[in-house]
């Protein structure tokens, strides 16, 4: 008999997984609701009790990609969020508002709206570069930092003025400022575009093909493609303006809250050296931590690993 008789076929797996109903607000031992903040109604997930550790996504995921995290810190003793950012997921989609300092303003609204004076951050990519934002707006609110696979927004604005390399690593941020045909293409064919970003970007450990399934699923949700690509095209197209320059200025700030970064080695979006050296604007301890073999999403590609680093930084900052 044959060795390979009994084997599942991935692509028996994928059709089956395709056929199952997708949900937005997929069950788990986590809650949904939604609640105001900045003008604009979010959704969260939460599960456990205890100081607050809000995650904020990156592109193109929504709060599931967090799923590993919000179980991991609610075991830890923390009271886990994942949100929903402006324009995806289960949040409003507002014709305007997708400026980073506006989008920084929901997270810390988010954050009061739960009834919290503070909370330990975490954002990836976007997410990320937004979290960077929230501590300088509003430092105060900011008790500790999480950051994965993005840059300062300096380094950032840096590199894509000078650096062919990061330049090139973010053509899919160039051709998402044409009109229109940038989301068309997103939703076409199910959402196949995603999947192919998400396996290009991860490294050895790829996406599992549910996963690939949600985020095809998600970006298709109506004006999801385009509110999701709004800030890439303000990151851009500001550069020159007097908005982008006033922004650039504003993140000379120094950051006060203390500052974990984490990066993949492999990252081919993000890559490396434009993250490495956001110390220099970190007023408060500041670590950076590397991961071989790892691409641009490291809290999937090796959630073990991020969980572990992540709580037990949270713990080491909660006073």
């Amino acid at each position: 008999m044959s060795l390979t008789a009994n084997r599942p076929n991935p692509g028996t797996r994928a059709a089956e997984i395709a056929e199952t109903p997708w949900e937005l607000r997929s069950a788990g031992p986590w809650t949904h609701r939604d609640l105001a903040a900045n003008g604009a109604r979010f959704h969260i997930a939460e599960v456990g009790e205890g100081p607050l550790v809000l995650l904020v996504h990156g592109w193109p995921e929504y709060w599931w990609a967090w799923r590993h995290q919000l179980t991991a810190l609610a075991d830890a003793g923390f009271r886990a969020v994942a949100l929903d950012l402006r324009g995806i997921g289960g949040s409003d989609r507002t014709p305007r508002g997708y400026d980073p300092g506006n989008l920084a303003l929901d997270i810390t609204g988010v954050i009061r709206s739960l009834g919290e004076r503070q909370a330990h951050l975490v954002g990836h990519a976007l997410g990320g570069s937004l979290a960077w934002v929230a501590a300088v707006m509003r430092p105060s609110v900011i008790r500790s930092l999480t950051v994965v696979s993005a840059a300062h927004p300096r380094h950032l604005r840096r590199s894509l003025l000078t650096d062919r390399r990061q330049m090139a690593a973010f053509d899919h941020v160039l051709s998402f400022q044409r009109p229109w045909v940038p989301e068309r293409r997103l939703v076409a064919d199910d959402g196949a575009l995603v999947a192919e970003y998400l396996n290009a970007w991860t490294g050895p450990n790829q996406l599992a093909p549910e996963a690939l399934h949600a985020y095809r699923q998600a970006i298709q949700i109506p004006s999801t493609a385009h509110c999701s690509i709004e800030p890439y095209r303000w990151l851009l197209r500001s550069m020159a303006r007097p908005d982008g320059i006033q922004f650039a200025r504003r993140m000379k700030r120094p950051v006060t809250a203390p500052t974990l970064h984490v990066q993949g080695a492999a990252d081919p979006v993000l890559l490396s050296h434009t993250a490495l050296g956001a110390g220099e604007y970190v007023e408060a301890p500041y670590r950076w931590r590397l991961l071989p073999g790892v691409g641009h999403y490291p809290h999937e590609e090796v959630p073990e690993q991020f969980s572990a680093e992540l709580v037990s930084w949270v713990r080491e900052h909660q006073p």
